[in-house]
């Protein structure tokens, strides 16, 4: 046997042994009930959670196929691979072991900084690469979310679309509204396919959300720039905004994004209402206490 054939008959029987460590409940996937015979994943359950269909999957297993560094760290990821075993896959496949570098944590840009703070009336966040909230202003906690309260490692927007029951019930079109998030994100994913952080990101939301695993899979793709959102608030009632994405000119991968409506209407009065009801609050919250 040639060395090429040795390396993906071990290949095979490495993922095999990965696999078989492993439970659904381990990876997200509901327990069925169901006596297994083999314990561990299935092909299929392996080949769900890594986006790539079962046939691709099985050929890799069974040596009949060469996959790419992305897929192989996108399987790194689904089985749980540590640093050592991830370098072996890849030592197996005949690919380079170098590991993705980490980006460095953005920040958000001064200027947009001092935007933001200007935007008294508007709504406004910076968004970041990966859809990170790196900065909001006041009225834009009060629309969507207050951002404090969630840990800056989490505080992330396709993850609020897709998790925070209160942003499933604001957005009129929800299902509009996370699909348009996914089709954002895959854009980022093509221009960065070796972001380990995108892919803890996809993989995170993939095991939690069937719908995203679904949409992610379908690899529609969109870059971001304006739209309409209607939404439900529960303080002011019904809102139609205009957003509209700015992108900034030091830093490409952050962009303002901002919500605005028609002056004299409806809307526009309800955001008026709702600036004027979140400066009270905050007010209040800043008051000595009797």
């Amino acid at each position: 046997m040639s060395s090429t054939n040795a390396h993906r008959s071990e290949l095979g029987e490495f993922l095999r042994a990965r696999r078989g460590e492993l439970s659904p409940r381990q990876v997200g996937l509901p327990e069925t009930g169901a006596v297994r015979r083999v314990p561990g994943l299935r092909r299929e359950e392996v080949a769900q959670l890594a986006m790539i269909s079962t046939d691709y999957y099985t050929r890799l297993e069974q040596g009949r196929m060469q996959a790419s560094a992305q897929v192989l760290n996108t399987i790194a990821r689904v089985l749980q691979l540590n640093d050592d075993q991830r370098d072996y896959l890849f030592e197996l496949a005949g690919k380079d072991t170098a590991r993705p570098r980490r980006r460095a944590r953005q920040k958000v840009q001064p200027p947009l900084q001092r935007l933001l703070d200007e935007l008294v009336t508007v709504p406004a966040i910076v968004m970041g690469r990966r859809q990170e909230v790196l900065a909001w202003n006041p009225l834009a906690s009060a629309l969507l979310t207050d951002f404090s309260r969630i840990p800056a490692n989490k505080r992330n927007y396709i993850r609020m679309v897709f998790t925070d029951p209160a942003t499933r019930t604001l957005y009129d079109d929800w299902e509009t509204v996370a699909r348009t998030c996914v089709a954002h994100l895959r854009m980022e994913a093509a221009d960065s396919p070796d972001d380990p952080q995108l892919t803890a990101l996809v993989g995170e939301l993939s095991v939690q959300d069937d719908q995203f695993r679904q949409w992610w899979g379908a690899h529609h793709v969109a870059s971001r720039g304006m739209g309409t959102k209607t939404m439900h608030h529960p303080v002011v009632g019904d809102l139609t905004l205009d957003w509209n994405a700015l992108t900034s000119a030091t830093d490409p991968g952050q962009q303002l994004i901002t919500w605005t409506a028609e002056a004299g209407s409806p809307s526009h009065d309800g955001l008026r209402i709702l600036a004027s009801w979140s400066a009270q609050h905050r007010q209040a919250a800043h008051d000595p206490v009797d």
